[in-house]
Formats: C-alpha cells, sequence, structure tokens
C-alpha cells in the first residue's frame, strides 16, 4: 500500500493536533507537529527573558535544533537537547507564536526540514499552511476547523485539566485574535487550498474526526 502524505491545515484549537496524531498512529504514520516547532522557538524566546521583538526573535533563530521524535505512542519536541513537549503548550507560548510564525527566517528553517521529513512519505503534518505553502503536492489535503465557541471550550476544558487558571473569555478572546493573526500575516497566510477537503469538526467526536480522517487517506492509498 501506498504511504502517503497528509496535509491537515485549519485555525488554532481545532483540533488538529489531537486527530492528527490519532490518525497518524492508526495509519502508522510519522506525525509532525508543524505547530509545535513553532512553540519551540517561541519556548526559547521566552527563556531570554525582557519584551518579545522581532530581532529577539531572529536572534534565536541561527543556533536552534529542535527536533520531534516519535516515542511511545506520541510526539517528543526537544530544544537543543531538552525535551520541552509539556512547557510549549502553555498560554504565555501561545500568545506569542503567531508572531513568531509571521517571520522569514523562522519558517523558511522550520519549512526546510518539514519538506525533508515529508521525502519519506507515511507522513501526517498538521498545522496553518501545509497544504498552501509547505507541502503542495501531498496526496490528501484536509482544513479543519470548528466554531469559535466551540475551540474556546475545548482549549479553556485542556488548560483547566492541566491545573492553570485560566478565563474562558480571554481565551475565546485570544482565539478570535490569533485567527485574524494567521489570516492576514503577509507570508503564509492561513487560507484552505482550493483542492482541500473541509472538515467542520463543531458537533464531532474526536473518534468521528479521525474516522473521517482514515476514510480520506483510504480513498488515496
Amino acid at each position: 500500500m501506498k504511504k502517503l502524505v497528509v496535509a491537515i491545515d485549519g485555525p488554532a484549537g481545532a483540533g488538529k493536533s489531537t486527530v492528527a496524531q490519532l490518525a497518524a498512529k492508526k495509519l502508522g504514520y510519522t506525525y509532525i507537529d508543524t505547530g509545535a516547532m513553532y512553540r519551540a522557538v517561541a519556548w526559547k524566546v521566552l527563556q531570554q527573558g525582557g519584551e518579545v521583538t522581532d530581532e529577539k526573535i531572529l536572534s534565536v533563530v541561527p543556533t536552534i535544533d529542535v527536533d520531534l521524535s516519535y516515542e511511545n505512542g506520541q510526539t517528543t519536541v526537544r530544544v537543543d537537547g531538552r525535551d520541552v513537549t509539556g512547557e510549549i503548550r502553555t498560554p504565555e507560548v501561545s500568545h506569542i507564536v503567531s508572531q513568531v510564525a509571521a517571520l522569514g527566517p523562522v519558517r523558511e528553517k522550520m519549512v526546510d526540514l518539514q519538506r525533508r521529513m515529508a521525502t519519506r512519505g507515511g507522513v501526517l503534518m498538521d498545522g496553518r499552511d501545509i497544504a498552501t505553502n509547505v507541502l503542495p503536492d501531498a496526496d490528501v489535503k484536509i482544513y479543519l476547523t470548528a466554531s469559535i465557541e466551540e475551540r474556546a471550550q475545548r482549549r479553556y476544558k485542556e488548560l483547566c485539566e492541566k491545573g492553570l487558571a485560566v478565563n474562558l473569555a480571554d481565551i475565546r478572546r485570544d482565539i478570535a485574535a490569533r485567527d485574524k493573526a494567521d489570516m492576514e500575516r503577509e507570508i503564509s497566510p492561513l487560507v484552505k487550498a482550493d483542492d482541500a477537503t473541509l472538515l467542520d469538526t463543531t458537533g464531532l467526536t474526536i473518534d468521528e474526526v479521525v474516522a473521517k480522517i482514515l476514510e480520506m487517506a483510504g480513498e488515496k492509498a
């Protein structure tokens, strides 16, 4: 059976990472969490302290080492050898990740790595511009979305379960702001590829979404 390249795009909080990891596991594919790669850069920027400026972001790009590996059924993210899988999911990182991802040199470095990983096939990759820019020749292209209200509720529950003190209204406002920033950024804005299949997950369970992704992959294999 052909080892496909599957690209999933969509806005923040749409559930891309959750369903992509599950689908990749069922397919026996490597899951490449591109959002985690940009979060890794954002995490390192925050370690520098002080105001987050474009100059500070660009200063960490030349030497940063971001490595993703599939271990024990999940993707482990390391920055310069340190496991930061949990640390990159904080609200502080979320707040600046769009600013980080909007910078050309950051994207160029990450995209080059992503494309090289995809050449092996048997890869499932999710992000904001995978089908439109990173892997325009992907075998399967999906645009995954959900209403802002549902995305906010999901993120609120996720952060509460981690013991973080968060406010639903703040999360809703942050998601709306991130949508605007991602869609209006100059470099590779968030947009549905013309040949991508729209998959609205509002009201769907995780299992139902995964099943739809597997069905799409099965049609191309």
